[in-house]
């Protein structure tokens, strides 16, 4: 039977809420497949606001992979804002995708994309709304199968009793891979029900099963060990990695959002992974090895996009998108190809030593010059060598006046606070940073009108990082940090007004670490704001640091444990880690090592042009590095018109 459109009783409600366009679909390039015709159903979630989730890559690409499979259907569905899930509630309408209005429930994935771990009450919302059970093990045969992925899925277990899979790393192949073994099970007609699919998908090594491992606890509230309850089903699972990139030139056709949304462009991932070895970066220790896509292949998505869409800029995505070996030739070639078209080129925040004028002014050739940003992340020379972010002030204030030399009137540099080892110091020679930044811009321009905007964000501990064991700062003690930053670069007289500053309290960054570095103790918080009204944890006019507070003081004591035991601990070697039997590839050895090194404020060079450092990717993964030059050029030669 199809699943019904629930769109007649949702069309009622929409004359009475925000921005009602986010819920009716119909994007160009969106699908709409038969239900009959299709024996696998994907529902994909980013569980945000639509304006922020329908650019999501990982989600478009996951999207447009099964819906290109004969007898798979895949469909998208975002979080709703407060006012229709309200009027949702009261006429009982379920959690809907907007492709084509069906209700979640009726489908056989429900997954869920995590960026970051404050989306977990958005998750509960859903399901709630679709009419699922919050827990996996009240679901039934009916219910489908709750999947998690992304970067927070990595240490899955503050919601482990809300999901029944996660999949880590990589998931072009990993999604069509659990689609078989769902097909398989559905044609022999659902044996051994529910239990019997979860153990297949299980056994692969390869997909998570929360449900199948028991936690034991030591009696001081640390983990003792994870152990399968299950025969066959593995002590680790493993991530996937996507090897050749041009063999996965997806999205084809991007989607465009009928609403505004936080990027208005096309994009195109120019290569996968980092080892520059920031050692705070949890996105660049979990995405190794480093697998470029090629020149020729950057530019045949780029042309197919741009036919696809009409967007007027081209995102050229990476985690560090300077450091592509041909990025020069990219940029080139792109700008010259589509002069005449106007189409602007961008690139995500510049790494300050890969940064020349050449690639900024070929990135800018064709659109606006705006500002530029750059990431130094830490205000000392002393605390980039903790991170092994390897620029020194020399390199910064010499690329920034090339740049205010060369017509830009505004840079924005990046921090963070709250670092291990950081001291009061260290956060205030910013100020100093800042203010050399703007003394070196007014000197080469000869002009007063030059900004410099610091904007700092409060630092998180994150799994699978060599700062994994490391104490995070408490929220009062980085609030005071900031504000006697606020209160040094204010006070300058000479240089203050032409510094703006933006930064985040250290209030979020304590819910972050609690969730980013929980166990499974955790879920029971997460419950208990969600049925406390928390939503949109990500949105700072959402965010109640006092709710999750003092949802946390009711539930944690049960446990022996508080928030400070999971943020502001320092843990040890021998201490089992919650995400420890998942393996992102590294060696476990390996992190401690550059943990280590940090304390001992020794700098690592970046493997792609080095010897091996031995943290374990390459071998574990069965993968290798993958970079150019190519020595080719962009095809066809010639401008299109």
């Amino acid at each position: 039977m199809p699943a019904e459109s629930v769109f007649p009783q949702l069309e009622a409600l929409l004359p009475h809420v925000q921005k009602p366009i986010q819920y009716v679909g119909g994007e160009l390039n969106s699908t709409v497949k038969e239900w009959d015709n299709c024996d696998v159903r994907w529902a994909l979630m980013y569980p945000d606001a639509y304006e922020v989730g329908l650019p999501n890559q990982g989600v478009m690409i996951l999207y447009e992979v099964l819906n290109e499979r004969e007898g798979v259907l895949a469909e998208r569905t975002y979080s709703v804002w407060p006012d229709l899930e309200a009027l949702m509630r009261e006429h009982r309408v379920p959690q809907f995708t907007v492709d084509s209005h069906r209700p979640v429930k009726a489908f056989d994935v429900f997954g869920l994309s995590f960026s970051t771990e404050l989306g977990y009450t958005n998750m509960l919302t859903a399901l709630d709304l679709a009419g699922i059970p919050l827990e996996s093990r009240d679901r039934t045969l009916d219910d489908p199968i709750v999947l998690a992925g992304g970067h927070a899925a990595f240490n899955p277990e503050p919601i482990a009793d809300f999901i029944d899979a996660a999949i880590i790393g990589d998931g072009e192949q990993a999604v069509l891979d659990m689609t078989g073994i769902i097909r398989a099970w559905k044609a022999e007609g659902r044996p051994g029900g529910r239990e019997e699919v979860l153990l297949r998908l299980a056994r692969t090594g390869s997909v998570y099963i929360p449900a199948f491992y028991d936690v034991e606890y030591l009696p001081d509230g640390r983990i003792g060990r994870v152990v399968p309850n299950r025969s066959g089903v593995p002590w680790r699972v493993s991530k996937h990695t996507v090897m050749d990139l041009d063999e996965w030139p997806y999205p084809k056709q991007p989607l465009v959002p009928l609403a505004e949304t936080v990027h208005e462009r096309m994009s195109v991932e120019i290569f996968r992974g980092c080892t520059r070895g920031c050692r705070f970066c949890q996105a660049g220790m979990i995405t190794r090895p480093v697998r470029e896509r090629s020149i020729t292949g950057i530019g045949d998505m780029v042309e197919k996009g741009l036919k696809a869409t009409g967007f007027e800029e081209v995102g050229l995505l990476s985690l560090s998108s300077a450091d592509h070996s041909e990025i020069g030739d990219i940029a080139k070639g792109l700008a010259d190809r589509y002069e005449d078209d106007k189409i602007g080129l961008s690139l995500p925040s510049t790494r300050v030593d890969a940064f020349n004028v050449d690639l900024a002014n070929e990135l800018t050739r064709n659109g606006r010059r705006s500002g530029l940003t750059f990431a130094p992340e830490g205000g000392s020379e002393r605390m980039r060598k903790v991170i092994n972010k390897m620029v020194s002030e020399e390199d910064l204030i010499r690329t920034v006046a090339t740049a205010y030399g060369n017509g830009w009137r505004q840079v924005k540099l990046y921090f963070m606070c709250g670092l291990p080892t950081e001291t009061d110091d260290d956060v205030l020679q910013i100020a100093d940073m800042a203010m050399n930044v703007i003394q070196k811009g007014r000197e080469v321009s000869g002009q007063n009108d030059i900004r410099c905007t610091v904007s700092i964000g409060g630092f998180v501990p994150k799994p699978h990082t060599p700062f994994q064991w490391a104490p995070q700062l408490s929220a009062e003690e980085t609030d005071a940090r900031l504000e006697k930053l606020r209160d040094k670069i204010r006070g300058d007289k000479k240089y203050g007004r032409s510094i703006g500053f933006r930064y985040h309290d250290g209030k979020p960054g304590i819910v972050e670490g609690l969730l980013s570095r929980g166990d499974r103790r955790v879920g029971a918080v997460i419950r208990a704001v969600y049925e406390d009204g928390g939503r949109f944890d990500g949105w700072r006019e959402h965010f109640s640091y006092d709710r999750w507070m003092s949802c946390a003081e009711k539930t944690l004591p049960a446990f022996g444990v508080d928030v400070d035991w999971y943020t502001t601990r320092e843990r040890t070697y021998e201490e089992v880690l919650p995400w420890d039997h998942l393996d992102s590839g590294l060696d476990k050895d390996w992190l401690w090592e550059d943990w280590q090194d940090a304390l001992d404020e020794t700098e690592v060079e970046d493997c792609r042009w080095t010897p091996c450092f031995d943290c374990g990717v390459c071998p574990a993964m069965q993968t290798e590095i993958q970079v150019g030059p190519t020595g080719k050029k962009l095809l066809p030669l010639t401008v299109v018109k």
